[in-house]
């Protein structure tokens, strides 16, 4: 059979397209004659820029005659150029007059618009004709219930896949090996995050859990690198930086990450933790069941209903998670043990320290929180710094506003402006943004040192030791 796939590809740095040349190699071990094309350049045989709207879907089908199927690796953002409901309705009559030339077209759903398809009857009827012409693929029921509420084509048109049927073992190594080449000692308890590092990815959840566990053998690594380098991205990566610094036994590894080295680190881990904040299927799931290793995740999107009975643990929210973790590296809380009234056998000022700390570790604080509950007496709240470190961090990073208006011919306008203005001032914006994430974390920084001078210093908390006629050591209130 003749394949005419269309997906993003390696080399592009995505999940989808590495999906996509996993599925790609089955149907070619199948005997199938594939042909790829990629919205980018890539390795793909051929490319074509879907950002040109109908036109792409018009030279995509000069090409798709001649053959036997059409398989698609959807997501919005690789096929629609803007939010624009008009738009992104043209491209749906357009994809559907493409999906007639083929005998048969398979769309696999990575992600759908759902909210914005409801909201729109022109919309709904567009994705309407387009879809109800292919097979839809799916990897949980739920994705598909949803899909099937704001697109209604027949349920019969559709399938549900395990997201890792295509998936192959990229490391020949043994888990001995894998961790000595990694720097891992045999004996220490491994927890993973892997993956782009994005902030929906939670993986900054998983280190502030892990800041709360009273685990010396235990470590956390967090493996990956920013899909983009567009700057929510990159202040987000800055502000994980920072964590990770400030939580011992928890490493941040940033970079190109190649497919046997993924593999690597999932085999050399004990738990691989998902603390996703949103996600619809996880491809790192796949992989941890390749290798049976243990999983914790959010209970988000279809996850439960991907992991099947694999060993997967659930969780809800992040005292679920701090717990789950625990209780993988067997070992106790630092903030006291969870469950137990905390005001048995404590004094005021700690109970106020261990509330404090808590409350911290929820906004985000661990590392902080920590140092004020490892003694008595060292609880000093918020200091101007820690809260000035607060209002610098929460400014929102840049974001380009998107090329979209209801006056006619204005998009096209707004487009070609940032095209002519963006290499001037999507630098300056990107540079802005470092320099708030820089500037917050030395603030951070400023207030560990302030904290850790206040606890060497006795003194900071009373009075001061100053010569008086009660001779050396007296002190005198300050």
């Amino acid at each position: 059979m003749r394949i005419l796939v269309i997906s993003p590809y390696p080399p592009q740095r995505d999940g989808i397209a590495n999906y996509a040349a996993q599925a790609v190699a089955d149907l070619m071990r199948q005997g199938h004659d594939v042909v790829v094309v990629s919205p980018q350049p890539s390795a793909a045989h051929l490319h074509i820029d879907f950002m040109a709207g109908p036109r792409a879907w018009a030279a995509l089908a000069r090409r798709a005659r001649g053959f036997d199927k059409i398989v698609i690796q959807w997501h919005p953002a690789f096929f629609y150029r803007s939010s624009s409901v008009v738009d992104r309705s043209s491209i749906d009559l357009a994809m559907a007059g493409v999906f007639r030339l083929v005998p048969e077209v398979e769309v696999w759903v990575h992600e759908y618009e759902y909210a914005e398809v409801l909201r729109s009857p022109s919309r709904r009827r567009a994705a309407r004709a387009a879809f109800s012409r292919a097979t839809l693929v799916f990897h949980s029921e739920r994705e598909r219930d949803a899909f099937l509420e704001a697109v209604p084509v027949d349920i019969g048109r559709t399938r549900v896949e395990q997201h890792g049927r295509s998936f192959r073992r990229r490391t020949a190594m043994s888990r001995e090996e894998a961790r000595a080449s990694l720097g891992i000692a045999p004996d220490e308890f491994v927890f993973l995050c892997i993956g782009f590092i994005q902030r929906h990815k939670g993986f900054d959840r998983a280190v502030r859990a892990f800041a709360a566990l009273d685990a010396p053998r235990a470590r956390l690594d967090v493996v990956g690198s920013t899909r983009l380098d567009e700057p929510e991205f990159l202040a987000h990566l800055a502000e994980l930086e920072l964590l990770t610094d400030q939580t011992q036994g928890a490493r941040l590894h940033t970079g190109y990450v190649s497919d046997e080295l993924f593999d690597r680190w999932i085999l050399a881990s004990d738990t691989v933790v998902l603390p996703y904040r949103e996600i619809w299927s996880s491809g790192v799931l796949e992989r941890a069941a390749l290798f049976d290793r243990r999983v914790i995740a959010t209970r988000v999107g279809g996850l439960e209903q991907q992991a099947g009975g694999r060993d997967v643990v659930f969780v809800d929210d992040d005292a679920a998670l701090l717990a789950e973790m625990a209780a993988a590296a067997q070992v106790s809380l630092r903030l006291g043990d969870v469950g137990t009234d905390i005001t048995d056998d404590i004094g005021w000022a700690d109970l106020q320290a261990t509330v404090s700390a808590r409350a911290a570790l929820v906004r985000g604080s661990a590392a902080r929180a920590l140092r004020a509950v490892e003694g008595p007496g060292r609880a000093q709240g918020a200091t101007p710094v820690d809260r000035t470190a607060g209002m610098v961090r929460r400014l929102p990073p840049y974001v380009v506003p998107p090329a979209t208006s209801t006056r006619p011919g204005a998009p096209v306008v707004k487009r070609l402006v940032q095209r002519l203005t963006g290499w001037l001032i999507l630098p300056l914006a990107s540079r802005v943004d470092q320099l708030q994430a820089a500037t917050a974390n030395s603030l951070d920084v400023v207030a560990a040192e302030i904290q850790r001078l206040r606890e060497e210093t006795p003194a900071a908390s009373g009075g001061r030791s100053t010569p008086s006629a009660g001779g050396p050591g007296a002190t005198t209130p300050g």
